[in-house]
């Protein structure tokens, strides 16, 4: 990765455009097909910096806290960062998430939505979507931490 490309910004994914058709390992090296979960119903992809930081944890754990309502209303969760596999299962292990975490070490995934790199360290910012019928539903360019759980239950209400 060059330092160009680090400060590169494509433009943000609108609602209504299709949602992005790629792959990669989740935390346990198993190929996860983002159009097989977008099918099983609406699915949330967020974006967080790094595994085991703070505002990272806080995001997790407010999505794992409400994960049986967030299931319930037929919601498939992948959570995506730049870490490797291990990392990620011993983060989702430590915080007992019941949700994939994507390890997209090469950035393809986060390049397809469109989600832009902090610049110098190359990781991810903080990004959220919501995908129904196969299309982006919603967006939230400046995702919460402790209160994500809330801020798609809130965008969730206006979907239906």
């Amino acid at each position: 990765m060059n330092l160009f490309s680090l400060f590169a910004h494509a433009e943000p994914l609108t609602v209504g455009s299709p949602a992005p058709l790629v792959s990669a390992p989740d935390q346990d090296g198993k190929s996860v097909v983002f159009g097989d979960v977008y099918a099983k119903g609406i699915t949330l992809v967020y974006f967080y910096p790094k595994a085991a930081t703070p505002g990272c944890t806080k995001e997790a754990c407010s999505l794992r806290d409400s994960y049986a309502g967030l299931a319930g209303k037929g919601i498939e969760i992948l959570g995506v960062s730049r870490d490797k596999p291990e990392a990620q299962k011993a983060f989702r292990d430590d915080q007992h998430l019941p949700f994939a975490l994507i390890a997209d070490t090469d950035g393809k995934v986060a390049e397809a939505f469109h989600v832009p790199m902090i610049p110098v360290v190359g990781i991810p910012m903080r990004q959220s979507f919501l995908i129904k019928d196969g299309k982006i539903a919603w967006i939230s360019l400046n995702a919460q931490t402790s209160g994500a759980a809330a801020e798609v239950s809130k965008a969730l209400e206006t979907l239906k």
